[in-house]
């Protein structure tokens, strides 16, 4: 099994990401606000632009108006810095826009203070 250390669950304050090695990938860490850890192949699928220079946020629901945004999801989204794609963390990195279409992830776990990542 491939796997490595990329960071400490103390690197991370929930609701953060930052971007680590693995091999010679280059992973997006993220830890949602419930604590859990995530990572993603730190690359838009759109145009390769770098996420960890995006954010975390949430996603507007059907329910939102012109004007009126109605927020949901907090801390579950990925946003590209580039042209605003966005993709859901807790549901291996699919697009919102395009379901179909999502981000390579990898297996994490935590075993004491290491998060390790892994296929």
């Amino acid at each position: 099994m491939n796997e490595q250390v990329v960071c400490k669950t103390t690197d991370l304050a929930p609701g953060e990401m930052k971007a680590a090695d693995f091999g010679r990938q280059n992973v997006l860490v993220c830890r949602t606000l419930d604590g859990e850890f995530y990572a993603f192949l730190n690359q838009c699928t759109h145009q390769g632009a770098r996420l960890e220079k995006g954010m975390i946020c949430g996603a507007t629901t059907d329910k939102s108006k012109p004007g009126d945004y109605d927020y949901c999801r907090k801390g579950e989204i990925i946003r590209c810095p580039w042209h605003g794609r966005e993709f859901d963390i807790k549901n291996e990195g699919r697009m919102l826009a395009e379901p179909n279409k999502k981000l390579p992830n990898y297996k994490v776990r935590v075993e004491n203070e290491d998060v390790i990542v892994y296929k």
